[in-house]
């Protein structure tokens, strides 16, 4: 990756998340959501300097808003950044990006087509793919399923970004599933209470 100051605020948004993570699996959700906050903001100014396609700063900013309970702001300024890029046929980390923010808007069949763009690049994109176009489709049983599997990948990982061990795409997807009706209510170490 170049140096620069995109790089600098992204380094500095994967350590404002890092103490998110853990204000949030220790339970105070106050210094949680402040952190979030922070992380969500040194994300957005990292992606808006950064080479074009540098998806990975907007995963990290929907994990973030969720995550700190902006999910509708950060999902809108995703669709917004993204918007040229969605109507042409997005790389699987960008699909991500939009399946997210379609779930997070209630735009359903736009997120199951993104989580279409994800199969096939790795397992951990596949296996959120399946959560996503669980969660689209209303299955509860297959989300469930989908988001342990997630957890459990993040469980047998020795390293996480931002040196926090915490299941962040399945709190995430948590997050939304709860919103809904269909969070499968998972408890363990890797998650937040």
């Amino acid at each position: 990756m170049q140096d620069g100051p995109h790089r600098d605020l992204m380094l500095k948004a994967i350590a404002r998340e890092g103490e998110a993570h853990r204000a949030a699996l220790a339970g105070d959700r106050d210094a949680a959501v402040s952190a979030y906050g922070d992380a969500v903001a040194l994300y957005r100014a990292s992606w808006e300097v950064a080479p074009p396609k540098s998806y990975g700063r907007l995963v990290g900013l929907l994990k973030a808003a969720v995550l700190g309970g902006a999910g509708a702001q950060g999902a809108a300024y995703v669709r917004g950044e993204l918007a040229s890029e969605a109507a042409a046929s997005p790389s699987a980390t960008a699909g991500y990006v939009l399946a997210v923010a379609a779930l997070i808007a209630g735009d359903d069949e736009t997120a199951t087509r993104y989580a279409g763009a994800m199969r096939g690049a790795s397992e951990p994109h596949d296996r959120t793919a399946d959560a996503i176009a669980a969660l689209a489709a209303g299955d509860a049983e297959a989300y469930r399923s989908a988001v342990a599997a997630i957890v459990d990948d993040f469980a047998a990982r020795d390293e996480h970004l931002t040196g926090v061990p915490i299941a962040d795409t399945a709190a995430m997807l948590e997050a939304i599933a709860a919103a809904r009706g269909l969070g499968a209510g998972l408890r363990g170490p890797l998650l937040p209470a």
